[in-house]
């Protein structure tokens, strides 16, 4: 079947009233992807939760590319593969870190448009923040970045991590 879209890891948050605007975050989100700038986002994210005594929620986005079916000889078998064995990585990853460093944290793993997931899963978790990698693609310089599209939202600060 595989594995579930939310798991929780590291310590219990206790539960307080949503207040936006306390004396620091208490919920920060952080989007991942596997590149470069999303571990470094990570870690940013990481070390923030731990130094705030914040909950760090993590989310990796899985999106079916509609290029697979446009590009021939691409196996979308396998592009799944690929995607799901970054998302073990990934949660292997945020295991070890909430229990190295004592943060709870909460990995997401959803399949979608990146930009929405996350925009979605900020709005569930009322996240006082949101960070994220920039993009590495050159397109994204014309199109926009997922990252340019959060900030343009302007729901929640966004950190852009280089």
């Amino acid at each position: 079947m595989g594995a579930p879209d939310r798991e929780e890891y590291g310590p219990r948050t206790r539960p307080l009233p949503f207040e936006r605007g306390t004396d620091g975050p208490r919920v920060i989100m952080v989007g991942v992807d596997g590149t470069r700038t999303s571990e470094r986002a990570g870690s940013y994210a990481a070390g923030l939760a731990r130094r705030q005594g914040a909950a760090l929620v993590v989310v990796f986005v899985s999106s079916a590319s509609g290029l697979t079916s446009l590009v021939p000889g691409m196996d979308a078998g396998a592009v799944q593969r690929t995607h799901d064995e970054l998302a073990d990585e990934l949660r292997r990853e945020c295991r070890r870190g909430a229990e190295q460093w004592g943060i709870p944290l909460t990995f997401l793993c959803r399949r979608g448009d990146a930009y929405g997931e996350l925009c979605a899963a900020a709005d569930e978790f009322q996240a006082d923040m949101v960070v994220v990698g920039t993009s590495e693609q050159a397109g994204h310089r014309l199109v926009g970045s997922v990252a340019a599209r959060l900030v343009r939202t302007g729901r929640w600060p966004v950190v852009v991590v280089p």
